[in-house]
């Protein structure tokens, strides 16, 4: 019987979550690199027990970590851990170098000014789905760069930063490429998104990108309602078996395009809020989404109180809720956009995580759902494998 792990990312380290097919029972594991906010935790799709973490710290820096045994032991590639120790012991965030490519440039700031590149951290981590050794990571300030050789440097692809870069500018979370999707069917074309610039594709590799943003409105935010660049993605997803058809959790607006972005249509149709973070697929359902709605863009928690996870069978406009094991009364936590994730079981198992420390997990496609743990620091990640 296959196995399914749960790769959990938090403000105060990682858990790695492990039950058999039945998603009955799970063991959870102490917490790796405790203290340390851990963005993203990913297994390649060709080694599950390759596994590629962002661990950043404010204090500390940014180190990429890496496991070739299923998390149960973890190495810096490029740095041995005597290079990375500091004099008072905690080590030095200099394992992974990420530096922008040629010259750096401004993009906008909070105020309208223009404001230098200055790399951050890592929030998302997408390993290439043929090798192992390649990955692709998402950072703030937005960029996004590439490793060849499983992490030990890093180059980026910095053609993305000429799509208007100089307009971008943060939100309220910072800016960064926080989603980054592959296409199955053609690697040359990758998706990302970018809080609050928008969605972008190449279908080069990387050596050439564009906004894919038209149809999207932010008549609050952005004056020009044909504005290329500037809007607020908090996700976006897509099917294997459709490369083509994408759905999108923005700030406000749920959406959809069946043409790889090329024009986008609401289908927020009765969910009580449009307003978000987190949407996903069903593994063998490819109309079938999932979202998280929240009160407001000022309010992020659930409306009355009742965590609901919303399901659409037909693509969008048509949602119902789910709410069996889902608190229903008193629940004011928020669901953040990396913290979903599906398996690939059959029936379905789907999983999310809250800033409460609860990580929540469906079985059945969504329809009854159970605390997998309860007390962890506040989720900013979660991401299902299936073991043979």
């Amino acid at each position: 019987m296959s196995r399914v792990r749960l790769l959990v990312g938090t403000r105060k380290g990682a858990f790695i979550l492990t039950s058999d097919g039945k998603r009955e029972k799970w063991d959870v594991s102490e917490p790796h690199f405790a203290g340390w906010e851990m963005y993203h935790l990913k297994g390649s799709p060709v080694d599950p027990n390759r596994i590629y973490a962002s661990q950043t710290s404010g204090w500390f820096g940014q180190i990429i970590q890496r496991s070739d045994d299923g998390g149960k032991t973890w190495n810096t590639p490029g740095s041995s851990s005597e290079e990375l120790a500091g004099p008072d012991g905690m080590p030095k965030g200099e394992s992974n170098k990420f530096v922008y490519e040629g010259q750096v440039g401004s993009h906008m700031w909070y105020d309208g000014t223009q404001h230098p590149w200055e790399f951050k951290r890592v929030w998302h981590l997408e390993p290439s789905l043929t090798d192992p050794d390649t990955v692709y990571a998402g950072v703030e300030d937005a960029a996004i760069f590439k490793t060849t050789n499983g992490g030990k440097t890093w180059q980026e692809l910095s053609a993305l930063r000429g799509a208007k870069g100089h307009l971008w500018q943060p939100g309220a979370g910072g800016m960064a490429v926080h989603t980054i999707i592959l296409d199955p069917k053609n690697a040359n074309r990758i998706y990302i998104a970018i809080s609050a610039a928008g969605a972008f594709r190449t279908d080069d590799g990387g050596k050439t990108w564009r906004p894919i943003n038209k149809g999207l409105k932010a008549q609050f935010e952005l004056p020009d309602p044909d504005a290329e660049v500037g809007h607020c993605v908090h996700r976006i997803a897509m099917h294997k078996s459709r490369p083509d058809v994408l759905f999108m959790q923005k700030h406000w607006d749920v959406l959809r395009t069946d043409n790889a972005g090329e024009q986008w249509t609401e289908v927020s149709g009765n969910l009580p809020s449009d307003f978000g973070f987190p949407i996903d697929v069903h593994a063998h359902e490819p109309n079938t989404i999932y979202v998280v709605p929240i009160k407001s863009d000022s309010e992020h928690f659930p409306p009355d109180g009742k965590l609901r996870v919303y399901r659409s069978r037909s693509g969008g406009n048509e949602w119902e809720a789910l709410t069996k094991g889902l608190p229903q009364k008193d629940c004011y936590v928020n669901v953040l956009r990396d913290a979903m994730s599906v398996d690939s079981l059959q029936p379905c198992g789907i999983y999310f995580g809250t800033t409460g420390g609860q990580v929540y997990g469906s079985a059945d496609g969504g329809d009854t759902w159970n605390a997998i743990v309860r007390d962890l620091p506040a989720v900013l990640s979660v991401e299902a494998q299936v073991l043979p």
